[in-house]
This record gives C-alpha cells, structure tokens and sequence, in this order.
C-alpha cells in the first residue's frame, strides 16, 4: 500500500479550507499583529493528533511556535490545555479550522476506542479498527484507534489475507477457498475466513484457517464456535453489529479479537475549542 503523505494531506486540506486567502482576517486583522491561543478540551476525551498541529501552522508561516501540553493517548478532563500556539495572528487564524476539525475527530475516534477498550478490561479480547474509514484518513484514523488503545486490523486489501461471503460465493466455498489462498500465499501470510455458521466454522477449521471471522452470530453460538476453534489452536475474531451493551458479554465468550466498524466510521468528534490565552 503507498505510504501515507502527512504533508501532502495537510496541503489539501489547507488548500480546500484557506482558498486564495482568509479575506477576512486580511480586512480586519493587522498585518503585524500576534496572538497567543490555547487548543482546551470542553468535555472528557481521549487526545490524538497532536502531532499534527505543529505541522498545520508551521506550513502557513513558519514564525509560528507551538508548545504540545499533552500527548497523544492521554485522558483528559474538560478544561485541559491541549497544546499553545504563537504567532503571527493571521497565520493563527488560519489553520484554526483545519486543526480543529482534525483534532476534533481523531480526538473522537480515540475516545469511543477507549471506551470499549475499557468494556473489555480483564477478558482476554483485543479491541481491533476494520477498513470501514474515511476515503483519505484511514492512516490518521487508524492511528487514532491505538492511541485509544485499541489495535489495527488490515491498513488495505493487501495487507492480509482475509476470505469473506463474496470470496467464498465466486471461489466456490470455504474449503476451495482457503486451499487455494494456503497453496499460493507467503509462508508468513495466515489465512483468515469469515463464518456465519457453526457448520462453516468446522468447514473452516478442517481447510486449515489460521483464523476465523465469527461474523453476526448470537452469543451462544458465538461461545460454541470460539469452544471449536480453540480445541484446534485458532485464533477467533467477533464481527458483526458490535455496540457498548453487547461488547463485554462478546468478550467474555474467550473470543481473541473484536473487531468493530463505528471506531472509525461512526465517532462523534469531541468538543476542542481554540480560545484566546
């Protein structure tokens, strides 16, 4: 997959937001005037993105100066000072909304990832992203989930082997599917098929997966088919309609991974706001 390009994604956005100018920081602002602001969080959150600030302004005027008061992955109570910059107050005002807006979101993502990694706290499961991102954020998206503590799963189609409905329909079932992904696929290269019943889980396990995506199923059936994956040494992956009430009883089924699309695809953005210091 090509390298993610921070500065050409942060020249884009700069370029959709600022146009051919601020017009009217340009009319009401003093050419020579500087200004102190501070990024503070108005709710509880987890940060991430901070990193990217720094770069944000340091592209519209390089006199900018930014001082980062936490890290990313930090809890914080509303109130908190996130970063402080200076500078030039027509720079400032700028990058203002570029900055907000990124921070806002990856800010978002990180918090509702902590808050099922929380819910899962003491099982053995792992909380994982999937690939149901913004065109364009994936890279920034996914970074945000580990920063609230979860993990990523694949970054792109070719970043894993991961057979699904559609695969297992045109390769003509699980069995042919996973034969011919293990006959042409990289020593090192395991094998992943999704299940949506318990019969295609024991189709899976005699194909010789190396992991098998439990999608949509009920928690008995659920805990059953993690019960025969196990007995076999597979790793299991929970999918499928994950929300905060069903999250800790699918955990608790001894399932290794659950994998969960509103991370990235349905995080409300926190409440950031840049304030005069």
């Amino acid at each position: 997959m090509q390298r993610f390009d921070i500065q050409q994604f942060l020249s884009m956005a700069l370029t959709e937001d600022v146009g051919a100018g601020d017009i009217t920081s340009d009319l009401v602002v003093p050419p020579q005037s500087t200004a102190r602001f501070v990024f503070r969080a108005r709710q509880s959150l987890v940060v991430a993105g901070l990193e990217i600030i720094p770069l944000i302004f340091g592209m519209i005027d390089e006199r900018t100066r930014v001082n980062l008061d936490a890290e990313d992955g930090a809890k914080l109570d509303a109130g908190a000072k996130l970063a402080t910059i200076e500078g030039p107050a027509r720079a400032l005002l700028m990058g203002e909304r570029v900055a907000l807006n990124l921070l806002q979101h990856l800010s978002g993502v990180a918090t509702l990832t902590r808050t099922y990694v929380d819910a899962v706290a003491g099982t053995s499961a792992r909380i994982s992203d999937t690939r149901k991102t913004i065109p364009g954020l994936r890279a920034l998206q996914k970074y945000a989930v580990k920063a609230g503590g979860g993990q990523n799963h694949r970054m792109g189609l070719d970043d894993g082997i991961l057979i699904k409905d559609n695969h297992l329909v045109l390769a003509g079932g699980i069995t042919a599917a996973v034969t011919a992904a293990k006959s042409q696929a990289s020593l090192l290269m395991r094998v992943e098929v999704e299940c949506d019943t318990l019969a295609q889980v024991d189709e899976a396990i005699m194909a010789g997966a190396d992991i098998i995506l439990l999608d949509n199923m009920d928690i008995n059936t659920l805990k059953e088919a993690v019960t025969r994956a196990k007995a076999k040494n597979i790793a299991t992956e929970a999918s499928g309609n994950v929300t905060f009430d069903t999250v800790r009883p699918i955990a608790e089924t001894g399932v290794d991974v659950i994998s969960i699309g509103r991370l990235t695809h349905s995080a409300p953005a926190v409440d950031i706001g840049l304030d005069r210091e």
